[in-house]
C-alpha cells in the first residue's frame, strides 16, 4: 500500500472533492461552487487527484467534467480488508460472550 494514496485522500479538500464526484460527474465551476472555494484551489486539487489516477476528466464543450475512478479505492479498501477481517473477528467474539451473558441471565 502506498502511503502517497493516503496522503492524498488525507488533504480536506481532496476528500471533500471525492465525497462531491461520489454523488456525480462534476464540472470545475460546479466544484468550486460545492466546495466554496477558489477555482485556481481546486484545480490544484484537481490536478494531484488526476495524476493519483482517483480522477478522470473529459471535455464537454467549455468545461472539463471530472469523473471518480474507482482502481485507486479499489486497492485502499483491499488493503484495509485484512483490518476489517480483524475487527469483525473480535465483533462476533463480542457478540458470542454477550449471547452467552444474556443466557447465564436466564
Amino acid at each position: 500500500m502506498q502511503a502517497a494514496l493516503f496522503n492524498i485522500i488525507g488533504e480536506p479538500t481532496r476528500l471533500k472533492i471525492l465525497n462531491a464526484l461520489q454523488v456525480r460527474d462534476l464540472a470545475v465551476g460546479d466544484l468550486v461552487s460545492t466546495l466554496n472555494t477558489t477555482q485556481p484551489t481546486v484545480s490544484k486539487h484537481l490536478k494531484v487527484l488526476r495524476d493519483a489516477g482517483f480522477v478522470s476528466c473529459h471535455v464537454d464543450a467549455q468545461r472539463r467534467i471530472y469523473r471518480l475512478n474507482n482502481e485507486p479505492l479499489r486497492e485502499i479498501d483491499d488493503w484495509l480488508e485484512p483490518y476489517r477481517q480483524r475487527w469483525q473477528n473480535s465483533l462476533d467474539k463480542l457478540e458470542d460472550f454477550l449471547d452467552a451473558e444474556v443466557k447465564q441471565e436466564k
